[in-house]
């Protein structure tokens, strides 16, 4: 059964294995709010998984260790199992859907385990690797819904009472509900006035759905830059312990997420994935009430593929107002662009795309003139916009 004792237990044994992350507090990320991180993005692995899965394979016993360990994983858990598995000498296999980024897979492999991708999502990767296990006889490793996974999770809330006396709340991003599961339990048997608060993302909203519905129902699918998040049905024993020990839970937008990982990166200077800057997302976008309170927003991992990130970039600008694009109907003569660059420059805007195209205008002259520019933010565009209108532009 799962007991502090056993999350002291779980902070004793992995002491040895993994890194303590120290909370950093977060500046202009979220105006009213108290806001600090918990930089799991900076453990070994790269994200809290290792935690969990260093516990459980740990505590196998030493037939179960011989016979070697199997997992499924959208990436992050396959670190960590892996890492876990070589530094105790045990085989390790682990199945990856195929949509797992290329930075996980390689990292995997790179930990000493045997890789095996599986098309689909992680709900397929977790069929087959029960197939596996079945046909193999390795020990399974759940990412989430097993009570020493969840204990090795909860030792980051034994690390976050530690260091900060008077939190009011605690924002957990949740995939299966491992983390939030261990996170929860023992911050409210230690303190329990703390707030503890569950991120989901709105593509990928299990978690959500079964606390709501009151029972836990597989999703059809799941779509979201999340990708660490995106699981179709929460756990048996993580939905139980999130009914007892979770305040609330929020859902955030694939838009909202780009927003907080461009933020932590210009703000913090940190990278997180998509997972991981999921609870960052919701307290940016003040889904929980943490106006005037101190809370820690949990950053779970930060293995995000380069190639993702920048078009993760590139949406966050957009959704931010730091990047716009204006479509502009005009007279086809001279003179026109320039007049147009010189508005946008005295408003203070920086252009950095011009095209030009012919189209189905009112006028046979008429033509149209995409402008892509570097913005403040949305007050910033609409200033640009009204000043365009005032001198006669036709914005489309």
């Amino acid at each position: 059964m799962l007991s502090l004792d056993k999350v002291f237990h779980a902070q004793s044994v992995l002491k040895n294995i993994i890194r303590e992350t120290n909370v950093v507090r977060a500046n202009g990320i979220a105006p009213g709010c108290e806001l600090y991180l918990k930089p799991e993005n900076l453990q070994i692995t790269g994200s809290f998984k290792v935690r969990g899965s260093a516990y459980k394979i740990a505590m196998l016993s030493e037939e179960e260790k011989a016979k070697g360990v199997i997992a499924c994983s959208a990436g992050n858990h396959a670190q960590g199992v892996a890492l876990a598995a070589t530094k105790n000498g045990i085989h390790s296999l682990i199945c990856l859907p195929d949509s797992a980024p290329i930075s996980k897979v390689e990292a995997t492999k790179a930990f000493g385990a045997e890789v095996c991708l599986v098309e689909g999502c992680y709900d397929d990767a977790y069929q087959k690797a029960l197939e596996l296990q079945e046909s193999k006889g390795y020990t399974f490793v759940h990412p989430f819904d097993d009570e020493n996974v969840i204990a090795g999770q909860g030792t980051i809330a034994l690390e976050i009472l530690n260091e900060l006396d008077d939190i009011d709340a605690i924002v957990v991003p949740i995939g299966g509900g491992g983390l939030i599961s261990g996170i929860a339990y023992t911050a409210k048997q230690i303190r329990p006035s703390v707030k503890i608060y569950g991120v989901q993302a709105a593509g990928a909203p299990s978690m959500y759905n079964a606390v709501r519905n009151g029972e836990a129902e597989s999703l059809d699918a799941v779509s979201t830059i999340a990708d660490g998040i995106a699981v179709k049905k929460p756990g048996a024993n993580t939905f139980a312990l999130v009914q007892e020990y979770v305040d609330e839970i929020a859902l955030v937008s694939d838009d909202e997420v780009a927003s907080a990982i461009l933020a932590l990166i210009e703000k913090q200077k940190m990278i997180a994935e998509g997972a991981g800057a999921a609870a960052v997302a919701a307290v940016m976008f003040h889904k929980f009430d943490l106006q005037g309170k101190r809370a820690v927003a949990i950053v779970s991992g930060g293995n995000i593929d380069v190639t993702s990130l920048s078009r993760v970039i590139d949406r966050g600008l957009l959704k931010s107002g730091r990047s716009s694009s204006l479509l502009i109907e005009l007279i086809d003569k001279p003179g026109q662009l320039k007049d147009i660059s010189r508005i946008i420059a005295d408003c203070g805007g920086n252009v950095t795309g011009v095209h030009y195209e012919k189209g189905d205008t009112e006028s046979v002259n008429g033509c149209y003139l995409r402008i892509e520019m570097e913005t403040r933010d949305f007050e910033h565009v609409n200033l640009i916009t009204r000043s365009l209108r005032d001198e006669g532009f036709k914005i489309i």
